[in-house]
Parts: structure tokens; C-alpha cells; sequence
């Protein structure tokens, strides 16, 4: 009978706080819908390694190390970094790039939202964080959750947990965040400005060529992220082929549900209560809040520069979904517009820069990987 109680006699306050933040996790993933896909299942695990010898992590008994599903599913899928790059894989099968490449210059947005990660990066080191562990916070600015878990497990993989839960949960507030941001930037009369219509279309080959092209250039400037850029265009162009649809509709679905569910369990491995709930772990939060926070006013800055030249002025808004949360930033930008004019269609255009941010933020993530030593 002792040891049926063993588990309730040994529970820390901590382990329960832990709890609760799974429980949290669990609310916001069912009823407010942020990216239920990754907070529930992170969620949950994160209850799962707070039970008292929970046999979902490592233990020890008798002196020896048992390990746990969660570490082991840790070990195998993230720490060797297959878990991000199949998600990669997954999530080019999904982007359609032909919007961008109707308006080839909105990847110059790609680049400017990526402002908040080395600003994020520099502010991280004057809180007495070490390079790469500055560099990996830095990288949730890039708003790319598989981005972020791959540099924190290369630079950090202490910090790994609240990384993790940092980049995804902000992502699912990306409507929260970027909206009284552009509001504060741009003026009413900004955000009525109409854009052109997309009407060319983009023939087969150039959608073939793209992600190859893309692949050796990103490769050659940052050899560091060939992986990551490499896997998302393989991804894309498994959808633009034509031969492979089949495969084209698993990495879309199958693919992207399977690794999704796992790197939300797995990554629930390092939230602990030692390990999460340390001073640390505050600070990080609030630093990614600020990586997204100039991430935002990077691209519509960035804009609002580019408008001081040109005579058909475009809405500075656009900027802003050069960050790499797709769709969901094109939805705020759009809506926005929607708002100041009911006629006012920025959908296309929004969703071109925030593609655009998919590929700043892999290549991001790369420089970073290259240049922190």
C-alpha cells in the first residue's frame, strides 16, 4: 500500500505547477484554438513528466538509469534532429509559391522581419546568457517553431522546453501580437492603400526550378542551413512536380500529423519542473514576446522606407507578414485591411511575404548556426 502511495507522497509543489501549465497548454489548444496541434500534445506530455517516477521520462532505479519513452522519443527525433527537418519536409509540401513569385521583391520583407531575432539575440546576452544560448532565443523571432527547435538543439538544449513552448505559443497569439503593433506604426490612410491585382500566372517550370534554385543559393550563402532550406524545398517540390502527388498529399496530412504529435509529446521531455521553472524561464518569455514585437515593426518599417521611393506606394501592412507564422500573419494583415476598406484585398500580397518569411527564417536560422561559434 506504501508504494500505491509512493506517488502522492512524493509530489513537489513544483510538479503541480507544472501540471497546471500542461493543463493551461490543453485550454488554449481546445477552447482557444491556438495551434491546437502542438500546444495539446505538449500540453499533456508536459503533465505525463511531472507525474512523481513517471515512467514516460528517464528514472532511476536501484541506481540505474530506466529510460523513458519521452527521452528516448527525445534522443531519436530531436537531438538527432530528424523530428524538425520531416516537419520541414511537410510544411514546403503545403506552401504554395506562386504568389511570391508574381511579386519577386516582397522577399525583401522575408529579410527585413527577421530584425527581432538579432535584436532579441543581443538584448538575451545583457541577461547573462551565453552566445548560443542567446542566439537560440533570439531564433523564436523567426516565428518558425522547427527553426527555433532546431538551433535550441544544436545551442541549448537546456533551455529547450521554454524555447519550444515560447515559439509555438506565440505563434498561435501572432492575431494578439501584430495587430496593435501595425496599428501603432501605420496610419489609417496606410492601411487603406490598395495594391495591384496578381494576374500573371507562374508557369510549371519556373514553380519546378524555384525550389532547386532556392536550395543551391541558400546552400551556397549559408552552408549551415542546407538541411533546413533543403528539406522545405524538397518538400515543395514534391508538390509541384505533378508526378508525385501521392506523396505530395502524405507529407501534407500523414507526415505532418505524425511528427507534429510526436514533437509535441517529445518536447514535453524537458519540461520538468527543475529544469522549467527556473527565473530563466520568465526571461525567455518575455524576450520571444519582443523578438515577434520588432519582428512586426522590422517589415513594416522596412515598408513605410521603401514607400519614400516609389511612386505607386504599397500598404506598409504587408511588411509585417514577412515573419514566418504562414497563415496566420497574412489572415491579420488582410483583415486589417478589410477593416479600413471592405474592398481592400491584401490576402495575396500578405500571403507572398509571409512565404517569403518561411525562407528568411530557415536562412536565419542557418547564418545564426554559421556565425555563433
Amino acid at each position: 500500500m506504501e508504494n500505491l502511495l509512493l506517488g502522492l507522497y512524493s509530489i513537489t509543489w513544483q510538479q503541480i505547477v507544472m501540471m497546471i501549465i500542461g493543463g493551461l497548454l490543453i485550454y488554449l489548444a481546445i477552447v482557444k484554438e491556438y495551434e491546437p496541434a502542438l500546444l495539446l500534445p505538449i500540453g499533456f506530455g508536459a503533465i505525463l513528466a511531472n507525474i512523481p517516477f513517471s515512467a514516460a521520462i528517464d528514472q532511476l532505479n536501484n541506481g540505474q538509469k530506466v529510460e523513458g519513452i519521452l527521452n528516448i522519443f527525445f534522443n531519436a527525433g530531436i537531438m538527432t534532429e530528424v523530428f524538425p527537418l520531416l516537419i520541414f519536409v511537410a510544411v514546403g509540401a503545403m506552401i504554395d509559391f506562386s504568389p511570391l513569385l508574381k511579386k519577386p521583391y516582397l522577399l525583401l520583407f522575408g529579410a527585413a522581419a527577421q530584425f527581432g531575432i538579432f535584436f532579441t539575440m543581443s538584448a538575451a546576452t545583457l541577461f547573462g546568457f551565453s552566445l548560443k544560448q542567446a542566439a537560440s532565443i533570439g531564433i523564436i523571432g523567426a516565428a518558425d517553431g522547427p527553426t527555433s527547435i532546431y538551433v535550441a538543439s544544436r545551442f541549448a538544449k537546456d533551455l529547450l522546453g521554454p524555447i519550444s513552448v515560447a515559439a509555438y505559443s506565440y505563434m498561435a497569439l501572432v492575431p494578439i501580437i501584430q495587430r496593435p503593433v501595425i496599428k501603432m506604426l501605420t496610419t489609417k490612410n496606410e492601411r487603406r492603400i490598395r495594391m495591384e491585382s496578381q494576374a500573371k500566372a507562374v508557369s510549371k517550370p519556373v514553380l519546378i526550378i524555384f525550389p532547386i534554385a532556392i536550395t543551391i543559393i541558400a546552400g551556397i550563402i549559408a552552408p549551415s542551413a542546407a538541411s533546413l532550406i533543403g528539406f522545405l524545398m524538397f518538400g515543395n517540390l514534391i508538390r509541384e512536380c505533378g508526378v508525385l502527388n501521392k506523396l505530395s498529399n502524405a507529407a501534407q496530412n500523414e507526415l505532418a500529423s505524425i511528427v507534429t504529435l510526436l514533437l509535441g509529446l517529445t518536447i514535453a521531455a524537458t519540461m520538468t519542473a527543475e529544469k522549467f521553472l527556473q527565473p530563466q524561464t520568465l526571461v525567455i518569455l518575455s524576450l520571444g514576446l519582443v523578438a515577434f514585437i520588432f519582428d512586426t515593426a522590422g517589415g513594416v518599417l522596412f515598408a513605410k522606407f521603401l514607400n519614400l521611393f516609389l511612386k505607386k506606394k504599397m500598404n506598409p501592412m504587408i511588411g509585417a507578414a514577412g515573419i514566418s507564422a504562414f497563415p496566420m500573419s497574412a489572415r491579420v494583415i488582410h483583415s486589417l485591411g478589410q477593416e479600413e476598406d471592405q474592398f481592400n484585398f491584401l490576402l495575396m500580397h500578405a500571403v507572398s511575404a509571409n512565404v517569403a518569411g518561411q525562407i528568411g527564417s530557415v536562412i536565419a536560422g542557418g547564418l545564426i548556426l554559421a556565425l555563433v561559434i
